[in-house]
């Protein structure tokens, strides 16, 4: 039997910003929006309580989150929601507001620290409810029942799953992609191409999940080139933010598997942003991966437009690889020398690296098991 998840609404489509903002009184009438400062700066946030105030609620606001959530952001704006005695959140960003939002909501009503539910099945009671509303076509996270927390102590990125982070209400609206800059919709497009594939050559893949998976390829694939090559264009973003919430409301459902696991060690030692990380690593680790599950990578690469007629499940699968590269290569995405990062910190760093990816559990939904060995060897290939 499977089971699927999803948000209990989805606002999606130019303008629904404006157009669903009469529906979140309904939830309560005390938000707390979560937010950055560039959000701020481009009025988007201005935008966003000019519509609530219509509603007559009563706003605070944190706009303090940067470009990676951390446990700080966490601690501050759960005291934020407590002193203003907010009733619910609102999340306007990319995947980082949307994730500290989460945590807020996890501890707001929880004891103790983030840190202490690290994990699945450690969150008892369920928090304030997120209204969740993206502003990259990338992470998903407005569907999903996790949230990625830096525990900046230790370096480490913390998965937290929980069906009580899934959003009440999830507002995506393709018209606030438009300011994206052309790195950061190359990253988070890769980054939902990597949900994708992931999830569909998961160990832990179902059949509704697959649907949403091959349909977000065959979007990405097609659109992703003109949102990057001309961030105005209103179709190719809108598929780009469908893609994204198809990517998300799938791997909700099933699995990430060796990118993630791989990625989350490097974005918290060297402080790169989770679409980044997943980016440059991803075809790296799917020339390993394929070898496991040759035969649903066909499907992949067909969605991706690979002419498989004649060849084996292993030389198609090969193909669709070869289309990722490429297309990683038409967006500028670098590999990770081209990040800044020190060849000598990284060698030093790839033991702990291993380690962490292997205890985070997502590399063992690959198809084909790695060991800590295989994962240096990747990390040190991607470089």
């Amino acid at each position: 039997m499977y089971r699927f998840l999803t948000p209990a609404t989805i606002y999606y489509g130019i303008g629904a910003l404006e157009t669903s903002c009469d529906k979140l009184p309904s939830i309560d009438n005390k938000p707390l929006i979560v937010t950055d400062k560039i959000m701020t700066d481009i009025g988007y946030v201005d935008r966003l309580v000019n519509n609530l105030k219509k509603q007559h609620v009563e706003i605070s606001l944190f706009n303090e989150v940067d470009t990676e959530p951390i446990d700080q952001y966490v601690e501050k704006g759960t005291h934020i929601f407590n002193e203003n005695h907010c009733d619910f959140l609102v999340a306007l960003g990319g995947g980082s507001p949307i994730d500290t939002a989460k945590a807020i909501s996890l501890m707001a009503s929880n004891p103790g620290e983030v840190q202490n539910y690290m994990g699945f099945g450690k969150v008892k009671q369920e928090g304030p409810p997120i209204v969740a509303i993206p502003t990259t076509a990338g992470t998903g996270s407005e569907v999903t029942q996790f949230t990625i927390i830096t525990d900046t102590k230790n370096n480490v990125k913390m998965l937290i799953g929980s069906e009580y982070l899934i959003p009440q209400i999830a507002i995506d609206d393709p018209a606030l992609t438009l300011s994206v800059p052309q790195n950061i919709t190359a990253a988070t497009g890769i980054n939902a191409l990597t949900h994708s594939i992931e999830d569909y050559i998961s160990r832990r893949h179902q059949p509704l999940a697959d649907i949403f998976d091959l349909s977000s390829i065959r979007r990405i694939t097609k659109y992703l080139r003109r949102a990057w090559a001309n961030g105005d264009d209103e179709e190719a973003r809108s598929e780009m933010m469908l893609a994204a919430l198809e990517a998300g409301i799938a791997f909700n459902n099933s699995s990430v598997t060796i990118v993630h696991g791989m990625s989350r060690p490097l974005g918290a030692l060297f402080h790169v942003s989770h679409g980044i990380s997943n980016a440059v690593l991803l075809p790296t680790c799917l020339e390993y991966a394929i070898m496991g599950i040759p035969e649903r990578f066909v499907m992949v690469a067909e969605a991706m437009g690979a002419n498989t007629i004649g060849l084996s499940p292993l030389e198609s699968a090969k193909e669709g690889v070869k289309l990722i590269k490429q297309l990683c290569v038409d967006v500028e995405i670098p590999n990770i020398f081209g990040l800044g990062i020190d060849k000598n910190d990284f060698m030093q760093s790839l033991d702990k690296m291993a380690s962490d990816a292997l205890a985070n559990g997502s590399p063992n939904n690959t198809a084909r098991k790695p060991s800590k060995e295989e994962i240096i060897k990747i990390y040190e290939k991607s470089f």
